[in-house]
């Protein structure tokens, strides 16, 4: 699914026009970013984390050189999905 489609379900679910069901969207997903930028995680129960996870510093290779460069520790976004959300698309959703 992608945004758009999300923003179009949504309006026809609520009822609600579509640029205002945009606007909504992208200022929940700014938000969430914002929140990120400074730091901190955000939580939804019943749907996940968006959290922040740091990568260890660690010995990379330039395979085109054939060099060793060093890898600074870094932080990356991540999602976690909440336990009930797993267990749903576990049973619900077929293995392909």
């Amino acid at each position: 699914m992608t945004k758009a489609e999300l923003v179009n379900t949504i309006s026809n679910k609520l009822g609600t026009e579509k640029n205002e069901t945009q606007k909504v969207v992208e200022a929940f997903m700014q938000e969430i970013r914002t929140s990120m930028y400074n730091g901190d995680n955000v939580y939804l129960r019943g749907f996940g984390s968006f959290i922040i996870k740091t990568r260890a510093a660690k010995t990379g290779r330039n395979i085109s050189k054939n060099t060793a460069i060093e890898i600074p520790a870094h932080n990356i976004p991540a999602f976690k999905p909440s336990k009930s959300f797993v267990e749903k698309v576990k049973n619900k959703v077929a293995v392909k």
